[in-house]
C-alpha cells in the first residue's frame, strides 16, 4: 500500500486536476473483456456517465451490451455525479478510487447492506 500511496502523491502533484482510478473486472465475470489497462487518470469535472462511456469504448462494447460499475465493490456509482464528487466520497486510504465492472450477474453476490 505504501507504493500506491506514494504513486498517488506523485500523480496528484503532477496532475492536480485528475483523479487516480483503478478499474478492474469482477473476478467472476465471464462475458465482458478485460480492459487494456487498469489505472486511469480521470479529469475531476467529467461525470460518471462520461467515464462509463470511455470504459465502454475501451472494451469495444456494442450499444446493447450492458455493464455496471461498483465503487469499492459495494456501491453502484450514480451516473450524474462528477468524478470529483465520487472520489471525495469513495477514495481509498492509499489515494486511489477503486471500481469494479461486471455484467449484471454479479448483483446476486453483493451484500444486502452495500
Amino acid at each position: 500500500m505504501a507504493v500506491r500511496k506514494s504513486e498517488v502523491i506523485g500523480i496528484r502533484a503532477k496532475f492536480p486536476s485528475k483523479i487516480p482510478v483503478v478499474v478492474e473486472r469482477y473476478n467472476k465475470e465471464k462475458y465482458l473483456p478485460l480492459l487494456d489497462k487498469t489505472k486511469f487518470l480521470v479529469p475531476k469535472d467529467i461525470s460518471m456517465s462520461h467515464f462509463l462511456n470511455i470504459l465502454r469504448n475501451r472494451m469495444n462494447l456494442s450499444a446493447t451490451q450492458a455493464f455496471y460499475i461498483l465503487v469499492n465493490e459495494k456501491t453502484l456509482a450514480t451516473m450524474s455525479l462528477s468524478m470529483a464528487e465520487l472520489y471525495n466520497a469513495n477514495q481509498d486510504e492509499d489515494g486511489f478510487m477503486y471500481m469494479t465492472y461486471a455484467s449484471q450477474e454479479m448483483f446476486g453476490n453483493v451484500p444486502a447492506d452495500g
